[in-house]
């Protein structure tokens, strides 16, 4: 069985993902604000952590934890930690997008840095970042977002290659519209949700146990020779009309 480390683990997406890896006898730690949101987790016997990732301490503090745990081998990271601005660009304070970018984009990084200083010692690893569609489709009013999960995309086939003769494998997964507390702000009426749905070519947006089962698998079960690749969970969006 392997250990794995859940950055937003409070998430919906996250909640679903430290199920099935614990469920499967895995080692599982997790991290999120919210304790509340963790208590059922930690219940199920995943170890929590609360704090933010876009602390550098906490985020490195984390990660070393798990020379604690068994062997001290860290077998797999996903970093689940996201947010979502949905305003054009001149309706949107510069503070606005730097905090879209530092939830993003920074916490993505330190946790790639932070996990891969800790897998060179200790024989390698997984990592999967989340992105968006909008990462790779033109939306109105996702400049930020896009900017920011661009940012992941691009970083995540970089640290790819940087790491691939180091036995670490970092792969992305991009989910379009996605029924999750995150997406609340599509989905909240018919009519924007319509809206949405439209643009799909499957004609409906995803569960959030479709993003968590392939995040699980890439993490899990995934060949090794899968590295720096996006998976466009998407509903074909970004490949098909």
């Amino acid at each position: 069985m392997g250990s794995f480390l859940v950055f937003g683990g409070s998430s919906d997406i996250g909640q679903i993902l430290c199920k099935s890896l614990v469920s499967k006898g895995h080692t599982v730690c997790a991290t999120g604000r919210d304790l509340s949101r963790m208590k059922e987790l930690q219940e199920l016997g995943v170890m929590i952590h609360i704090g933010d990732a876009t602390d550098e301490a906490f985020v490195e503090n984390t990660v070393n934890s798990f020379e604690a745990i068994d062997s001290g081998k860290l077998d797999g990271v996903a970093h689940l930690v996201g947010s979502i601005s949905i305003r054009p660009p001149h309706a949107m304070k510069i503070d606005a997008f730097e905090d879209v970018l530092r939830t993003n984009l920074t916490s993505a990084f330190l946790v790639l840095s932070k996990s891969c200083k800790y897998m060179l010692r200790n024989g390698g690893g997984r990592l999967v970042f989340t992105s968006s569609v909008a990462a790779g489709v033109g939306l109105t009013n996702h400049e930020a977002i896009s900017a920011a999960k661009g940012g992941v995309e691009s970083m995540s086939r970089s640290a790819a290659a940087t790491y691939s003769r180091r036995g670490i494998r970092v792969n992305t997964v991009a989910p379009g519209l996605t029924d999750t507390r995150l997406a609340s702000p599509i989905t909240k009426t018919e009519s924007s949700k319509e809206a949405a749905v439209s643009k799909i070519p499957l004609n409906r947006i995803n569960e959030p146990g479709e993003i968590a089962g392939a995040i699980d698998w890439l993490l899990t079960d995934a060949p090794d020779n899968l590295t720096g690749q996006i998976l466009n969970l998407d509903g074909g969006m970004t490949s098909i009309r």
